[in-house]
């Protein structure tokens, strides 16, 4: 027996190994294959996976300017300072050298944010899933509910006061079953179709100079343009034909962070993500080269005094506790809007997110279709939710980049506590991940966003009524530039649509229907297990140690609790219904 074996079987023989139901712990539910090595391996595959969020998240929250406030514009012709050419008047130095230390700010607070979220969902939840900012969800924050530089209607404490208040209301709902039940209320061609327009909403970012390679810019007679033109060549919001796509930065971006990332991922290469951003940013560290991200000038002297750090604790100083209840002086409909898409949209990822990743280290409950941990699972992330927004970012959500620790093995929460052991040395490297460029990072989105939109050939494109939504859905998250837009036209389409087919069933008693009918997804308000969760049930019934499920009670014959449910056809799409069995007859669902 060799070091490692040993290693294994004791941890697994140990306090620990039972907490994690580490094979050969004697757990009544030890999960087949998870070794203690294994899961440390894993956790660093989740990180390297994951830690391309650090600098991404920071880059894009940066954007919405933070609590920088935008002054001494002496022409009155740019009130938000977007104007980033240095070499034009109404270049703000103040502002640009506030944005950069909102983004020292933000780097601290995703890394310290995503270390004690990802090390409690793997203490508390004992599941192998990171959770960190969203993708989508930072976008939205940036430049639709602040805008960039704080051009939109909502301010940023308003907001952070919004996502606040978002982790509060997602608490209650887990702790009273409602966010398991809204997740599989709402239509299953909609859940898809939300991941697939934030994955092109994504790519859209990606393109840009803000942050990315600067592939494109707004159009005139157009709506976007092509561009791959240095920022100082750019006249009157156009990138002139002569110096169209002779950007350095956008090909070094291209072959090193888009081409050479796409070909680690083609023969799945742990950390391929990481690994494009690192080799980017090492070509663009050297000063005096036609790619720096450090030139003469003043923001690139101020970037590069701190990047010479290296290793460095920079503290939580602009964004830190900013929030403002006091959401009088804000849009009041846009903070509304604000708050219900964060829970929508977010109920959507992280539930999505941690389904399919918990089915992907197969802890999904046969009978009952829940996860392990699923209700700690969701508190804990609702938690983390309320401190990073007290740390100045955006809501937190489950990553799908943890199936790369998964596919390595991890079965348990000890893969998710060492990715936030990770992510918690990281913060002593901000100056590492503050100086990363946009052109480093704007390739990922892409790659993350063709990832995201591989959702959709799942959605049903046999029926009108759940294809027109959906393509509504993923289009006008784009082309407006906003996931709150595309989310309300998709569902508004759909309630219209479908109540329509409804109605008119209805009064023609069932003679007029569409031909094709039978091919509509199932849908129902009446879900799987109800919308009571169980403990509530175990309390009503007047079972004293009801946080206890069955399985958990000596002497008890049962293993699962819940209801059964039973898909006639062969998929969630099939012709034939759902009969949902529980206390009762079995009831047909249209």
């Amino acid at each position: 027996m060799g070091w490692k074996e040993k290693i294994n079987q004791r941890v697994a023989a140990s306090a620990v190994g039972y907490w994690f139901q580490l094979e050969g712990s004697g757990h009544p539910k030890e999960r087949k294959g998870s070794q203690f090595l294994t899961e440390f391996r894993a956790g660093l595959a989740t990180f390297f996976a994951m830690a391309y969020i650090i600098a991404v998240n920071a880059n894009i929250v940066a954007d919405s300017g933070g609590t920088c406030v935008c002054s001494n514009d002496p022409l009155g012709d740019d009130p938000f300072c977007k104007t980033s050419n240095t070499t034009s008047p109404l270049f703000n130095l103040d502002y640009q050298l506030c944005k950069t230390e909102i983004k020292k700010d933000l780097i601290t607070a995703t890394a310290a944010t995503s270390a004690m979220g990802t090390f409690f969902m793997g203490l508390f939840a004992n599941l192998p899933v990171g959770i960190a900012p969203g993708m989508g969800l930072n976008a939205y924050f940036a430049y639709t509910v602040v805008g960039f530089n704080g051009s939109a209607n909502v301010p940023f404490q308003t907001a952070l006061t919004a996502i606040f208040i978002e982790g509060f209301i997602f608490f209650a709902l887990a702790l009273l079953g409602m966010r398991q039940w809204l997740a599989r209320a709402i239509p299953r061609c909609i859940k898809l179709a939300t991941s697939v327009g934030i994955g092109l909403f994504l790519t859209i970012i990606g393109l840009t100079y803000a942050q990315g390679i600067g592939l494109v810019l707004p159009g005139q007679a157009v709506p976007i343009q092509l561009a791959g033109c240095l920022e100082a060549d750019i006249a009157e919001g156009k990138c002139p034909d002569s110096v169209k796509m002779r950007s350095p930065m956008m090909w070094i971006g291209i072959f090193c962070g888009g081409v050479f990332t796409a070909m680690l991922m083609l023969y799945r290469v742990k950390g391929a993500i990481i690994a494009g951003i690192i080799l980017v940013s090492i070509i663009s560290w050297p000063r005096g080269t036609p790619v720096t991200y450090f030139p003469y000038t003043d923001l690139g002297n101020n970037n590069f005094d701190f990047f010479k750090k290296v290793v460095d604790f920079h503290p939580i100083s602009n964004v830190l506790n900013v929030l403002d209840f006091n959401i009088a002086g804000a849009d009041g409909g846009a903070f509304g809007l604000a708050l219900i898409t964060f829970l929508y949209v977010d109920i959507l990822d992280t539930t999505g997110t941690l389904y399919s990743m918990a089915r992907y280290a197969n802890l999904v409950d046969p009978v009952t279709q829940d996860f392990e941990g699923s209700t700690i699972a969701y508190m804990v992330d609702s938690i983390t939710i309320v401190i990073g927004a007290v740390l100045g970012t955006p809501p937190v959500t489950a990553f799908v980049e943890s199936g790369a620790g998964i596919g390595e093995g991890g079965k348990t929460g000890l893969t998710a506590m060492w990715t936030g052991l990770c992510f918690f040395i990281s913060i002593f490297f901000a100056p590492i991940f503050a100086s990363i460029p946009p052109w480093a990072t704007g390739c990922v989105l892409v790659l993350v966003g063709s990832m995201m939109v591989q959702a959709v050939v799942d959605i049903n494109w046999k029926y009108i009524g759940d294809a027109v939504p959906a393509f509504i859905c993923i289009a006008i998250m784009p082309f407006t530039y906003s996931i709150a837009d595309g989310l309300i036209a998709g569902i508004c389409l759909y309630i219209l649509i479908n109540s329509l087919v409804w109605i008119i069933a209805k009064v023609s008693g069932g003679r007029i229907v569409p031909p094709n009918f039978e091919e509509k997804e199932p849908w129902s308000w009446n879900q799987t297990g109800g919308v009571i969760p169980p403990w509530m049930k175990r309390l009503a019934s007047g079972k004293k140690d009801f946080w206890r499920k069955e399985h958990e009670v000596p002497g008890s014959p049962s293993s699962t609790e819940g209801v059964t449910e039973k898909i006639e056809g062969k998929d969630a799409g099939s012709d034939k219904g759902v009969d949902v069995v529980g206390e009762g007859k079995p009831e047909k669902v249209a």
